[in-house]
């Protein structure tokens, strides 16, 4: 160990919450209004600043045990909104992010969203990710890009109905449905973290995040800290989750 990781990770230690999510959930807002606040002269400039942050909040992540972090990084809704300029300059952005953190080569990644919404350039990147990470055994990353909380909620009624369809067997029940998900064989999420201000969800993780703890963050997500993170886990580990009792 490097000295430089030996300061890190004590730092980390020595004010870790208590408890921590096994699956966190974080969406990446703020990047556009973070490049307009700078003057930059295009979104992509905040985009690209906020996504050099992924590796280091990963890290932190991975040094406070945390399995499962889902990065909400694309959403379907963008793609259709967006401007096709502003688009390129995000795929381009996404395949450097993406083949740095494969590069890594602890982290096992893997993609949740529409890939039929995305360049083949893209899930070209994403498959080869995925490849490449399959058989390691740290964290699990959930990319989370062409992405829709209702679009994957529709996606596994339609697996469960042609299941229920051929099998003969018309048992329709949440574990089948989550069988069918995007996240499927993974815990759902425990903490869901929202930088930029906004008060809401969006839809993200629909189904998975309906016990989910929820916590918001004034903070652009290029301004993301770790002071920030910390915050958000001691908060989740001072909360007393009920989980609907």
């Amino acid at each position: 160990m490097t000295e430089t990781h030996a300061i890190k990770t004590t730092l980390i230690s020595a004010d870790a919450p208590t408890v921590v999510p096994r699956h966190l959930g974080i969406v990446l807002d703020g990047n556009r209004r973070w490049a307009r606040k700078q003057g930059l002269p295009t979104a992509g400039h905040g985009h690209r600043v906020g996504f050099r942050k992924i590796p280091d909040v990963l890290a932190w992540c991975d040094e406070l045990s945390i399995g499962i972090v889902t990065l909400w990084m694309l959403s379907d809704d963008n793609i259709a909104r967006r401007s096709s300029a502003e688009l390129d300059d995000l795929y381009r952005i996404d395949r450097d992010v993406i083949t740095e953190l494969a590069a890594v080569g602890h982290w096992r990644l893997h993609h949740i969203g529409r890939a039929e919404l995305l360049p083949i350039s893209l899930t070209t990147t994403l498959r080869q990710a995925e490849n490449d990470t399959r058989n390691k055994t740290g964290m699990l990353v959930n990319l989370a890009l062409g992405y829709g909380g209702r679009a994957d909620l529709l996606a596994a009624i339609r697996a469960l109905v042609r299941e229920t369809q051929q099998s003969g067997d018309p048992t329709v029940s949440a574990e089948r449905l989550a069988a069918h998900l995007s996240t499927a064989g993974q815990p759902d999420p425990d903490l869901i973290i929202r930088p930029s201000g906004e008060i809401r969800t969006s839809g993200f993780l629909l189904w998975q995040a309906a016990l989910a703890e929820l916590y918001f963050c004034d903070h652009l997500w290029p301004d993301f800290t770790r002071t920030d993170l910390l915050h958000a886990l001691r908060t989740y580990s001072n909360r007393q989750r009920r989980m609907g009792a």
